[in-house]
């Protein structure tokens, strides 16, 4: 497995751009395959993630063509046009793509397996399962509710249901937004906390009936074909988020990171740095095919500790590990609580970043849903950072470097390549001293 090797110090300069955002990625390919017509994408991100993504839809028959690296084209088939797959569905790494295709493969006429790697396969899928069940699915499991899964046709179809999930969860809302678009009757997700709204968003774009209410979601049957829409994809806030943490860190930074993702649902790390007392500035902010996007510049500037509101929770889930590094170098103290799901991403993200800052010297009191840390001035790592595979953790604590004291090591780093090839290249030409080994 490859290694992180980062030095100490350092300062983040320029103007940089993101790959594309991954959740945008993955289901531009699900609907444009379900969509009649050609479906255009521009600024899809060649991650590993949304790569399986795609290949999963060729296998289920569907025709998609790459003109560029970050450009697709999807033939798309229509909601009853998929085919049956001749092997296991290969979903990697990707949680995004196994619980959203449970959803929408339940609904089909023909039997599938969907199968990931070591990883995906420890990770939970009962609060996904559960759900489609009560609307009739046929999905069987291992005994401990993970993969692989094995979708069978629905005996009597699926049927709408009214429905609230134990957690706030985009993807479970997603799953089941997409099995309803096949089931009698009107399908309802009652929200316990706003997620990101991608998936009703991009549905009502492809001419699905969607309508929410508050934290209420409902989505009707399709009896119209849905109909091919162009897709831009913006810079991915999730992979923005490192660099706005490390020119927030960083004495003498002053890096523009462009073309970024501003959905008000992923911005939470932002209002969270800007309450931490962080120099960030949106420039031309602005509307790209219905995604609202801008230019953030980042100069350094001393942060201070926060408490971060539960409510921003759902906003901010996927950059925890970042803000954790932010934490640990602002003045006084940091809380996090209500983010128990940060336990069953790739990794125990909360367990994986109190170990890692742990070996940093930082003071720091891990709970069953987050953890309280005293920030301190530099990290003096005395031990190689285990990432536990997790691309997010690797990434988090690259740019801890930018104000370690020590060189750093962190393992098993080839899960980057998910959501963010060439990071580390990226990284190092906008001031990070980083190689891979």
């Amino acid at each position: 497995m490859a290694v992180f090797e980062v030095m100490p110090g350092g300062r983040l300069a320029g103007r940089i751009e993101v790959p594309g955002d991954k959740s945008v990625s993955h289901r531009s390919v699900m609907l444009g395959a379900l969509a009649e017509g050609l479906t255009t994408v521009e600024g899809f991100l060649p991650g590993a993630d949304t790569l399986h993504t795609a290949a999963i839809f060729e296998q289920l028959g569907v025709r998609i063509e790459r003109p560029s690296a970050t450009g697709l084209r999807v033939h798309g088939v229509g909601l009853h046009g998929l085919r049956a797959p001749t092997a296991a569905l290969q979903c990697g790494n990707a949680g995004t793509a196994m619980r959203l295709l449970c959803g929408l493969l339940a609904a089909q006429r023909f039997a599938c397996t969907l199968v990931g790697d070591e990883s995906l396969s420890r990770r939970p899928m009962r609060r996904v399962l559960d759900p489609l069940r009560l609307m009739g699915a046929d999905i069987r499991a291992t005994p401990a509710g993970t993969a692989p899964l094995d979708l069978h046709p629905a005996p009597q179809g699926l049927r709408g249901i009214d429905y609230t999930p134990p957690v706030a969860s985009a993807q479970v809302k997603s799953a089941l937004l997409f099995a309803g678009l096949y089931a009698e009757g009107s399908t309802t997700v009652r929200e316990p906390e706003a997620t990101r709204d991608y998936t009703e968003q991009m549905l009502r774009g492809f001419g699905a009936e969607v309508l929410t209410e508050g934290k209420v979601v409902t989505v009707q049957p399709q009896r119209r074909p849905l109909q091919a829409a162009p897709v831009v994809v913006p810079g991915d806030f999730s992979s923005a988020a490192f660099f706005l943490v490390g020119a927030a860190i960083a004495p003498g930074s002053d890096l523009i990171v462009a073309n970024v993702g501003l959905h008000p649902r992923r911005t939470g790390l932002l209002a969270c740095l800007l309450d931490m007392g962080a120099d960030i500035e949106v420039l031309d902010h602005r509307w790209v095919a219905g995604n609202e996007v801008g230019d953030l510049r980042v100069r350094y500037r001393p942060l201070h500790g926060i408490e971060v509101p539960v409510e921003r929770v759902p906003d901010m889930i996927d950059e925890f590990p970042a803000f954790l590094v932010a934490a640990a170098l602002a003045e006084g103290r940091s809380t996090v609580r209500g983010a128990a799901e940060l336990r069953v991403k790739e990794s125990d993200r909360l367990a994986a970043m109190a170990a890692g800052l742990r070996l940093a010297g930082v003071a720091l009191e891990e709970q069953p849903d987050g953890i309280e840390l005293q920030g301190q001035s530099a990290l003096c790592f005395t031990g190689e950072i285990e990432s536990h595979t997790d691309h997010r953790i690797a990434m988090a604590f690259a740019m801890a470097g930018l104000r370690a004291a020590t060189p750093l090591r962190i393992a098993e780093v080839d899960n980057v390549a998910t959501s963010f090839p060439g990071f580390d290249a990226l990284a190092a030409g906008a001031g990070l001293g980083i190689r891979r080994s």
